[in-house]
């Protein structure tokens, strides 16, 4: 091994140059956190940043890091004992780097990249795109997005680092902490996990989240140093290097004083840490334990449970064979813990009172399906449902490549109503059941709908010549106002349906009476299309060509004058 650089020397190399290309760093030049030499200087610091930061020599790691008060812990944890919940570990405390500076100049098996969904160079982690090279953009768009909480892997292209792993960090918002802690340790295990499966061995992260996302800077650091330690537990052997990199003062001042409480390099920093940490770090993984969730069963003592209870008969209904175990040992009921056995109904059995209610629906003369309407006779969704099936559907199209289905045109983007709403725009004539795999459709569907259902929008519905093509029945349209979720009922302004027919009306009706009314109340009928410039302005839309012809012909010619040649639309002016 070559022999490693003083601080002092590597700090000159920290900060890439703007105006030019600096020298690869190799993993033997970045200050180990296990080196004695970590114990006096600032890690990955210059000793002048020291002193302007700290006003003077720093004392000792070993105690100098509880100078800095610990906003997560304070006074109440303070004293706190027990044994260590990070013990003392050369191996694992070997394999930890901390640098200052961006990881692009690391020469490391891989590097990682905090971006968002898309993929995009805009928002990725700055200075990588510029260092790697116009190759790297040209496989991010290859690769479909990536969701929040995961990882994907590119090449390094120009980078001194062989590959790049791309992931998602959390949006964060007080009232949801857990889901977006959770959501960040999960960001660093699947770099990690990605990495052991490219066959890699090293790996330099900077703080995965952004300001942006409003991510407080010291919790964060706990979540990504407690949830690197942990993985190294499990998989040291398979692993030789973590590099923290930090990009701030600040940021290296919150990695110096929250390594040693998860990385403790002697029984004096790991006797400290037990005060001094989080009374939550998580659990095997690093996430963090919800009690609600956790399933409380204790194991039984040999000969509590009388032969009689264990031999109750499979084919008993449910209620009697629950009667048999209450008929069972007294000592049984010690033993279970009622917050546990009273948190929610047991799934199987949720399961087949759906089915029940869907059954009773569907008995008798179907008055629905008659009509033509479809079945109607599906169970209806708790808003816990609701939301588990939508999370399903788009987890699952944003793993596919649904390409043909968008260029069919039957739904896409418009610009935004007069009051500045998004317009999402279906076509009626473009939905044709014989060529549509209507599984992927919906799939299709919930993806584009996904970025406008957040906020209040609008639907502009074009039934122009679409009288005579066989439409989705009232069926399918409840499925899919399922999967689409609440928040789509809740944020949607209004459906404008333009041409509608008498039939069109009659099915809007029947979905007000057995779909939804608070959703289908929403519409508001168009005949002619100066009439929907009025609620969503021209420059808007894209509208197609026999749109415009069908307006001609079903009006006669009232409102509109189209120029054939240039598209250019003129409004009549009244005889």
């Amino acid at each position: 091994m070559l022999p490693r650089s003083p601080p002092s020397a590597a700090a000159g190399a920290m900060v890439p140059g703007v105006g030019g290309v600096e020298p690869a760093v190799t993993l033997d030049q970045v200050p180990r956190w296990s080196d004695p030499d970590q114990r006096i200087f600032p890690a990955a610091s210059a000793p002048d940043e020291a002193s302007a930061e700290g006003g003077g020599s720093e004392p000792p790691a070993a105690s100098g890091f509880l100078s800095f008060s610990d906003p997560l812990t304070g006074d109440a944890a303070a004293g706190r004992g027990g044994a260590s919940r990070f013990p003392v570990d050369q191996e694992i405390n070997s394999r930890i780097y901390l640098w200052r500076g961006q990881p692009w100049n690391l020469e490391v098996d891989a590097v990682v990249n905090s971006t968002n969904e898309s993929l995009d160079e805009a928002h990725s982690s700055p200075g990588l795109h510029a260092a790697a090279g116009s190759g790297l953009a040209e496989e991010c768009a290859t690769l479909g997005g990536c969701r929040t909480g995961m990882a994907k892997m590119t090449n390094g292209y120009d980078l001194p680092a062989r590959k790049v792993i791309h992931t998602v960090g959390p949006k964060y918002a007080v009232k949801y902490h857990t889901a977006a802690e959770n959501a960040l340790s999960h960001c660093y295990r699947s770099c990690l996990e990605l990495l052991i499966e490219n066959g890699l061995e090293s790996i330099a992260m900077g703080c995965i989240y952004t300001e942006a996302k409003n991510y407080p800077r010291e919790p964060a650091a706990h979540v990504a140093i407690r949830t690197v330690r942990r993985f190294l537990e499990k998989q040291k052997g398979n692993i030789a290097g973590v590099v923290f990199c930090t990009t701030s003062s600040s940021d290296t001042e919150i990695y110096k004083r929250l390594l040693p409480l998860y990385f403790p390099r002697d029984k004096q920093e790991e006797e400290i840490a037990i005060s001094k940490l989080p009374a939550d770090v998580g659990d095997e993984n690093g996430e963090t334990v919800i009690d609600e969730r956790k399933i409380r069963i204790r194991p039984l003592p040999a000969g509590v449970i009388d032969r009689t209870v264990t031999a109750t008969p499979t084919d008993l209904p449910l209620s009697d064979s629950g009667s048999a175990l209450k008929r069972g040992s007294s000592k049984l009921d010690s033993y279970l813990d009622p917050s546990f056995m009273s948190i929610i109904k047991d799934p199987d059995l949720r399961r087949k009172e759906q089915w029940e209610r869907s059954a009773q629906a569907q008995k008798g003369f179907n008055y629905a399906r008659l009509l033509g309407y479809g079945d109607l006779g599906c169970p209806s969704l708790s808003a816990a449902e609701e939301y588990s099936l939508h999370s399903r559907y788009l987890a699952k199209a944003n793993s596919l490549n649904l390409s043909e289905i968008a260029e069919m045109k039957i739904i896409y983007r418009g610009g935004a109503d007069i009051e500045g709403r998004p317009v999402m725009v279906v076509v009626g004539a473009h939905f044709l059941l014989r060529c549509l795999d209507l599984e992927r459709f919906v799939l299709h569907v919930v993806k584009e709908f996904e970025p406008l259902i957040q906020k209040p929008y609008s639907i502009v519905y074009l039934h122009s010549a679409a009288s005579l093509q066989p439409q989705p029945d009232l069926g399918f349209m409840k499925r899919l106002q399922q999967i689409l979720g609440r928040k789509h009922q809740r944020n949607l302004h209004a459906i404008y349906v333009l041409h509608p027919t008498l039939g069109l009306r009659t099915a809007v009706l029947a979905m007000q009476m057995f779909v939804d009314g608070e959703v289908w109340r929403k519409v508001v009928y168009v005949d002619r299309l100066v009439q929907l410039f009025g609620y969503v302005p021209r420059e808007q839309l894209t509208i197609p060509d026999f749109v415009f012809q069908h307006d001609l012909e079903v009006n006669g010619g009232r409102g509109l004058i189209v120029d054939p040649r240039t598209k250019h639309i003129y409004q009549r002016a009244s005889s």
